[in-house]
């Protein structure tokens, strides 16, 4: 498994992850997967034989049930995988029970820890921003964290650009912890990555861990015109469909199409052409890949093996190219100075 720097850090990570969105079932996530720790224990095995050593999830999840599962099915081996978490959004009914202040990730922190079974986290993330607390609070309290060694890097997720540059900005001003990740979601059907956080991300050395590759399955293979979708499946949740990245049928279809191409020129199954692709793109440190069984995992974890060809991924970013809005169509009208970003 290719392993690459994490932004601009010293550690590096595989270029894929594995997402324990799956693991627990606990209210609201019962459709993306019911995982306990005894098959979590036989997918990390296979992650592990495959050199994916890096294991993402967040407290959220299943209510803490999925850092639960992780730290079970990692017991023992600790020193042998990369653990990133995530806070910010609400865990308890209290007032200071969401956010990035000072008292809800300090909070936060502890309590991943607790549930991980272990004493450090490799990778912390926000999961998103919070505007409502000063930006030197939120930087100030993850750099006294890292400096307690509770946790080693930190990083941001869904961060528009200038989230992700006011924090850059504070942690240089008063140098401190800088995000070196930002975990973002990027795929096929939703290339809105590639217009500012891209380019920001290569700036600033802040490296990209890639979230739903597949766009909430809609990638997966069993998503195609005239198909009622399947009974056991994200996009069947109510709660699901009204987070997922929002994307028109027709749309889709003309995606896995030419990925249906593809995959049979190449003797691939259609979501690991769509996963090849992310990981091909400029900024991409690693790509969070999930399974709700060993099937799927070993179908997954071989997305990296190949890579396609300068026409496929032509074919794809035609079939996938959607409208700009300001400032970014009248940006690309100017490629002599704004040119696309590369590696």
């Amino acid at each position: 498994m290719e392993n690459r720097q994490l932004g601009k850090s010293g550690l590096k990570v595989p270029v894929l992850s594995y997402g324990t969105a799956t693991f627990g079932g606990g209210p609201g996530f019962e459709q993306w997967g019911t995982t306990g720790v005894k098959d979590a224990t036989r997918l990390v095995d296979l992650c592990l034989e495959a050199g994916v050593t890096m294991f993402d999830s967040a407290d959220i999840y299943s209510a803490g049930a999925a850092e639960e599962v992780l730290g079970g099915a990692i017991k023992g081996r600790r020193d042998q995988v990369i653990i990133s978490t995530k806070g910010t959004f609400r865990f308890g009914q209290g007032p200071n029970d969401v956010g990035s202040s000072r008292a809800h990730l300090i909070k936060s922190v502890e309590g991943s820890l607790r549930r991980l079974g272990t004493d450090y986290i490799d990778l912390y993330q926000l999961h998103g921003f919070d505007a409502l607390t000063p930006v030197e609070e939120v930087i100030h309290t993850l750099d006294d964290l890292v400096r307690a060694g509770k946790i080693r890097y930190i990083g941001c997720s869904n961060f528009s650009g200038w989230h992700l540059m006011k924090s850059l900005a504070v942690s240089e001003k008063f140098g401190l912890a800088r995000y070196v990740a930002h975990q973002a979601y990027y795929s096929l059907l939703g290339r809105e990555y590639e217009w500012e956080l891209m380019p920001l991300g290569l700036d600033q050395g802040v490296g990209a861990v890639v979230w739903s590759p597949l766009g909430f399955g809609r990638l997966g293979g069993k998503v195609r015109r005239g198909q009622t979708l399947p009974k056991v499946s994200r996009l069947q949740d109510a709660n699901t469909v009204r987070i997922a990245p929002p994307v028109d049928d027709e749309f889709v279809f003309g995606v896995v199409d030419v990925l249906d191409e593809i995959a049979k020129e190449t003797g691939r199954h259609i979501a690991q052409i769509a996963i090849n692709w992310v990981l091909q793109r400029p900024s991409v440190s690693t790509v969070i890949i999930g399974a709700r069984d060993e099937t799927q995992l070993r179908q997954n974890l071989t997305a990296a093996d190949f890579k396609l060809t300068p026409a496929q991924i032509a074919r794809l970013e035609a079939a996938s190219a959607k409208s700009r809005t300001y400032p970014y169509w009248h940006q690309a009208q100017f490629s002599e100075r704004n040119p696309f970003p590369t590696n």
